[in-house]
């Protein structure tokens, strides 16, 4: 069960949870390209290996797992798998 990055995270976009990430499949980290243009970040759903580390780190309380993802944000389970799709 991967865990999710939901509406909170958009407009902030801030890295904490990139670094502490054990596997990198939070984007885009602020050193590619497609940063700036990013509205919000992003987790790989194959990649997250659900450690629960970004979800404390997250400043705005944007990452849940994604059985726990609030029923308002519950479309940003797709939103983040198909950012990965492209």
């Amino acid at each position: 069960m991967p865990h999710v990055i939901t509406e909170p995270c958009i407009g902030t976009k801030d890295t904490s949870c990139v670094t502490v990430c054990p596997v990198d499949c939070i984007h885009p980290r602020k050193d590619e390209s497609d940063f700036t243009v990013a509205v919000q970040l992003y987790i790989d759903p194959d990649t997250c290996i659900d450690c629960g580390l970004c979800v404390d780190e997250c400043p705005v309380k944007a990452i849940f797992p994604e059985d726990d993802v609030p029923e308002e944000w519950k479309k940003y389970i797709a939103i983040n798998g198909e950012h990965y799709k492209k």
